[in-house]
Parts: C-alpha cells; structure tokens; sequence
C-alpha cells in the first residue's frame, strides 16, 4: 500500500511539473502568435532600435529602444541599490544575529514580500516622490531614481530570502575549520561562508532582478511614464512593462498597436526567460 501511494505521489508531481512546462510553452507559442505579426510593418532592427513610441500616429512609429533603456536603467539603480543591502542583510541574519532577533528579521522579511505592489507604489507617490522632487529640486519627482528606489525595496526580501538560506546551508564544518586555525567570526564569514554560498546568492540576486524587471505597477505609478530616451536617472521613464498594462486596453484587436504590445510581451518574455535560466546554472553550480 505504501509502494502505491509513493508512486502515485511522484507520478502527481512529474504531472504538474509536465503541465507548468505545457503551460509556459503555450503562453510562448500565444505571444509569437500575436506579436511576429507587427514585423509585416515594421522590421525587427526598426522595432528595437527605433528611437520613437508613437503607435497611434500616421504612420505608427513602433521603436522600443527607449522603453528598452528605461527598463534598464530602472533595473540597474535598484540593483546597486539592493544588492549590496540585501546581501547585508542576509549575512546579518544567517550569522550575526540572535535567534530570537533572527525569526523576527525573517518574519518581517517575509511580510514586506507580500505586500501588494499597488500599494508600494501609492507610497511612493505619497512619500518617495515629493522627496525625490525636493531634494534634487526638479520640476517633478517622477523620475527613474524615484522608480528603482521603490524597486530595490521590492527586490530586497527575495534577496535577503534566498541568500540567507544559501548562507544557512553552508555546513557547520567550514566555519569550524576556520575557526580552528584561528579565523575571527568576520573572516570566516568572509573568505569562507560567502565563497561557499557565492553561487546561491548570485541566484537570490538574479532572482531578485528578475523581479524588478516584470514588476508593472509600482513603476507605472512613480516613473513619470515618459517614452522618450533617458538621458538622466532624474527623468522620466517608461519600461516595458508598463507599456503594456498602460496601453493594452486602449489598442484596437488586430492592430499594428495590439500587435506591436504582444511583441514587446515577447521581449520580455525573453529577457525574464534569460535571467531565469542564469539564476538557475548559478543555483545548481558545483564549486
């Protein structure tokens, strides 16, 4: 009887991992579907390299490029941002701090991860901005920096999450080793736990961008939506993303703009496919 329920469970379990795999290959084939019929108008080089986002003009004028930059640029501030405190953070809690304060910091994390991003993004309208506009004393606060500050604060608990367990799962035998041949507690953290977890927390870090990246309403709400090319992180952006949530529901079906939307939905598709699999080579790394 319990041969049969173990087999049961595992084929359960190869099943949905099958279906999740059919899933995602669905949603691939669906965009391609939708999204190679712009490049009947416009070519592929034009799409992303256009400088100009004008898909209701005559003609349309399809160039993603700086939509492209503002996505970039958006996930390059909340990286230098999160990463650095993140990754702090996570070593603060896997081998600094007191058990008690440790499942309170765990708990906390875990709480701010599930806070909906529209609300984030409120307050970031609320407060983040007008600070944002005040201290740089610009005409508005709606900037890239308002937009990755925002971001790196919702990158940070995948980051802390997956680093501090990376750095949990160390065994006790390194530290124990460096500790024996006379190693402070911030040298064994140093140049033993963090090479030993280095390649789960590049995963908690690609993770975390790839966060960043898919993330729509935060920085539909804070980054000025701008589609212009970014000459400054003090200018108004707009990302992918937020392309996409802002004008889907205004694009006529079958249009050069629905199709030109569901194209970038590919592109993005590629780019979140991309960190993915980076974040999982790092994961399964062997040193």
């Amino acid at each position: 009887m319990r041969k049969i329920k173990e087999f049961c469970i595992e084929k359960l379990i190869l099943v949905c991992g099958l279906a999740s795999i059919f899933f995602v290959v669905l949603i691939f084939l669906f965009l391609l579907k939708e999204g190679l019929a712009v490049f009947k108008t416009v070519s592929p080089f034009n799409f992303l390299f256009g400088k100009s986002w004008y898909p209701i003009s005559e003609p349309p004028q399809l160039g993603i490029l700086p939509l492209i930059l503002g996505s970039l640029l958006v996930t390059l501030g909340a990286a230098i941002i999160s990463i650095p405190i993140g990754v702090g953070c996570a070593i603060y809690i896997a081998e600094v701090a007191p058990q008690k304060l440790k499942e309170i910091l765990k708990a906390g994390i875990e709480l701010l991860a599930a806070i909906p991003s529209v609300v984030l993004g409120f307050i970031g309208m609320v407060t983040l901005v007008p600070l944002v506009k005040n201290v740089f004393h610009l005409p508005t606060g709606l900037t890239a920096l308002a937009g990755s500050i925002m971001l790196a604060f919702m990158a940070m608990p995948t980051i802390v999450s997956i680093a501090e367990d990376a750095l949990y799962s160390v065994p006790k035998t390194y530290k124990e080793g460096a500790f024996a041949l006379g190693a402070t507690h911030w040298q064994t953290i140093w140049r033993v736990c963090l090479p030993a977890a280095s390649s789960g927390i590049v995963a908690a870090v690609m993770l975390g961008i790839g966060r960043v990246i898919g993330e729509t309403m935060a920085v539909m709400m804070i980054t000025g939506n701008a589609a212009v090319m970014p000459n400054s992180i003090l200018a108004p952006v707009r990302t992918l993303t937020a392309t996409i949530a802002a004008e889907m529901g205004e694009a006529v079906v079958g249009s050069e703009h629905y199709f030109a939307l569901f194209a970038i939905g590919i592109v993005l598709f590629v780019i979140s496919f991309a960190i993915n699999v980076t974040a999982d080579l790092f994961l399964h790394k062997r040193q």
